[in-house]
């Protein structure tokens, strides 16, 4: 039985049988008071993810990818969703054609890139859930009909049916007042983002409001909340780090349901500064890459000259992470050969590395190109 304060279990007929399901409390109605030590650890987090900030480049987008790409692998990972980072990196691209596990990680990457693009101009909405829902789940099995929308039907998590559940969640009657009183919250300034973020989060997860990638989504909320809150111009990976203890992230839930809101928050706060952590570790990792690739290609008998075109195709890692010569000509404006010969000569010096072809329409097949080092990063912890 959930603390009172938590929420409150009450009685829904399933199939002809009396179960429980589980209301939370409206967020509007609860004590939210951290204590102390809490509300250190939510500083702490924060400080980590803004000395992250400030470490990003000023060329920071083709980073801002990687570390969304690190996101959305991650976040799907912890629902047993998996794919070589290469193949999600190639369904990105519409170089891998058909619905495969590679391209509901693409999608998840899809939902989260949507959301953070809109989390400085725009406010939550329960349409805005929807929307993302939709672009989450492109390429799923879930019945088109549930794709998108709220759930109009009894859900629970675990188990077969609401009789030997897991947790039986709100009956849909309810969803809309839990959903307005969510989005409320989300969109309160003048409050501790951290653990806005983790109680926010928790609270989406009770609700459940979809049939199906509730987790995901949650996790997509939890990047919208911390993009806006703390100005960032791309949220730290916290799914990579939810994903190195997935079995704390449940327990803290369960903790969080049973009224235990420090402890759920303290979880969610190391969860936050090990994604900051990652993410200055990332900036590290890539910038001494990059060195080593232009010390490939400035040093020894092989050296290139400064208007090569393997130089402007290098700049293109890590933005597309797999290159072509379709992606050379459409970037570099150089022609087909000239975009060959820059592939060739960064596949000479070890940047890259050939890795199949891929047929466009009737034209001939295009030779596939990936850096092992920089998929390696991709991927991040704990998928490396």
């Amino acid at each position: 039985m959930a603390d009172e304060q938590a929420g409150r279990e009450v009685d829904i007929l399933w199939r002809g049988r009396k179960v429980r399901a589980l209301v939370p409390t409206l967020l509007a109605d609860r004590d939210l008071t951290l204590n102390i030590a809490t509300v250190a650890r939510t500083a702490t987090a924060a400080a980590e993810v803004g000395h992250a900030a400030e470490a990003l480049p000023e060329d920071y987008d083709a980073l801002a990818r990687l570390l969304l790409r690190s996101e959305g692998v991650a976040s799907s990972y912890v629902e047993g969703i998996r794919a070589p980072v290469v193949d999600v990196v190639l369904a990105e691209e519409n170089l891998a054609p058909g619905v495969t596990s590679a391209s509901w990680v693409a999608s998840n990457l899809a939902a989260v890139t949507e959301a953070v693009a809109t989390a400085a101009t725009t406010a939550l909405s329960v349409e805005a859930l929807c929307e993302w829902h939709r672009t989450l789940m492109t390429g799923s099995p879930t019945p088109e009909r549930y794709v998108g929308m709220i759930r109009d039907e009894q859900g629970w998590i675990g188990g077969n049916d609401p009789t030997d559940a897991h947790l039986v969640t709100p009956p849909p009657e309810r969803l809309d007042t839990l959903l307005d009183d969510l989005v409320r919250y989300a969109n309160r300034e003048g409050i501790d983002p951290v653990a806005q973020t983790a109680i926010a989060h928790a609270q989406f997860e009770i609700i459940h409001p979809f049939s199906d990638g509730n987790g995901r989504m949650g996790r997509v909320l939890v990047a919208w909340i911390l993009t806006k809150r703390l100005s960032l111009v791309t949220p730290p990976p916290v799914s990579a780090a939810i994903a190195a203890d997935v079995g704390g992230y449940a327990s803290g839930l369960v903790l969080y349901r049973f009224g235990e809101l420090d402890r759920w928050v303290q979880w969610f706060a190391a969860a936050v500064r090990d994604g900051g952590r990652a993410q200055r570790q990332l900036i590290s990792e890539l910038s001494a890459l990059k060195a080593r690739w232009r010390e490939r290609l400035s040093s020894g008998e092989r050296a290139l000259r400064s208007d090569a075109k393997a130089w402007a195709a290098l700049g293109l890692l890590a933005r597309h992470v797999v290159l072509t010569s379709d992606v050379l000509t459409r970037e570099l404006g150089v022609s087909n050969k000239g975009a060959l010969d820059a592939l060739r000569q960064l596949a000479e010096r070890g940047v890259l590395l050939e890795y199949g072809t891929v047929t466009r329409g009737r034209g001939q097949p295009s030779k596939l190109y990936v850096s092992k080092e920089l998929l390696a990063l991709a991927g991040s912890s704990p998928l490396r």
